[in-house]
């Protein structure tokens, strides 16, 4: 039986693990203390998340990291996007040539604005570095527990360590397509969380559809043209993990980020509203790492600006659209040092 080990008890990580142990693999779900081990064991997921699912039995919970990669194919990271340096290095010696190994956190390292990837990368033996991959794509955990129709990515610089992701994870209510532009795909899955929160503004000031409309879709061309400055395809950001996913986490009641900026709005506080919170909205970090990107490549994002400014500087959110709405505006692939004018002009010259 083919064994997997997951790092991480996030509502995510634990979805993942059910999801393969549904499929007959043996999983073993790691926790950071036995504290943590028996809890989960006895008392099953938190109720807030992942109530009334139940562990199969082909999911076994342990706080020893040995036991946790006996024999295992592959380890799924399933952290905090902030935790996700230090959870690689207590796993990094447990990892063998030909373990497969996955991100599947959405976000941005605060401090060095890197991706997954790299961090992984980073702290990993340089031998194993080809086996890493990325999962991302529109997967509210909760429809992915509840068995409903979805699809989602894996991503991988190399074809083949993406092709063995997607029959690792592939299920017959769940469609793995591959992608080897591993930047685009990390940066759309991290981004339109920035995007959420903003959507979740909009609703929360009862803005109406057309507003959060025009919202989503100039957070996408600001996605895309970071993206793009950074090495990606601006056809990525048109697939599952940039305007599925964010159309996925903009609308639904189930994504925390759209949840938070909704409380926003409300005058509750960021530190008050993120304490109450079962699991952690990654855009809150991410736009802070991104806001430093645009910093360092002179770029324009004015949605990322105005975010950051409601998470970190006090400005009101009502008072962020109103100076979103009343910008000078010019065409809507504009933006200082966007290169999306370019791509278009290499397209018609080919």
């Amino acid at each position: 039986m083919l064994k997997v080990a997951i790092i991480g008890t996030t509502a995510w990580g634990i979805t993942i693990g059910v999801l393969l142990a549904r499929k007959g693999l043996q999983v073993r779900l790691w926790a950071r203390t036995e504290k943590e081990a028996t809890k989960l064991r006895n008392a099953g997921p938190n109720a807030d998340l992942l109530s009334g699912i139940d562990l199969p039995p082909e999911v076994s919970i342990t706080d020893q990291l040995s036991e946790a990669f006996a024999d295992v194919k592959a380890v799924i990271m399933a952290v905090p996007s902030q935790t996700m340096r230090q959870n690689i290095r207590l796993v990094k010696d447990y990892l063998r040539k030909s373990t497969l190994v996955m991100s599947a956190a959405k976000g941005l390292e605060i401090g060095s604005n890197k991706r997954m990837s790299q961090v992984i990368a980073e702290e990993i033996n340089p031998r194993f570095r080809a086996n890493v991959c990325v999962l991302s794509g529109p997967n509210l955990a909760r429809e992915i527990l509840l068995d409903l129709p979805a699809a989602t990515v894996v991503t991988a610089e190399n074809e083949a360590v993406a092709r063995t992701a997607q029959r690792l994870l592939s299920t017959p209510n769940l469609c793995v397509f591959t992608n080897t532009d591993i930047i685009g795909v990390e940066l759309g899955g991290a981004l339109k969380n920035i995007v959420a929160l903003g959507a979740g503004m909009a609703d929360g000031l009862g803005y109406g559809d057309n507003a959060k409309a025009a919202f989503m879709t100039r957070g996408l061309t600001e996605i895309t043209a970071l993206g793009v400055a950074l090495g990606a395809s601006p056809l990525t950001f048109s697939g599952l993990t940039g305007l599925g996913d964010l159309i996925a986490t903009c609308a639904s009641p189930l994504s925390r980020n759209h949840y938070v900026g909704v409380e926003l709005t409300k005058g509750r506080a960021l530190e008050e509203i993120t304490s109450s919170m079962s699991g952690v909205a990654e855009g809150v970090s991410t736009t802070c790492a991104a806001w430093g990107l645009a910093q360092q490549l002179e770029l324009e994002m004015p949605i990322t600006e105005k975010i950051y400014q409601v998470l970190y500087e006090g400005v009101d959110p009502k008072q962020a659209a109103a100076e979103l709405m009343g910008a000078e505006v010019e065409h809507e692939l504009t933006g200082r040092k966007w290169k999306l004018f370019s791509f278009l002009r290499r397209r018609r010259r080919s």
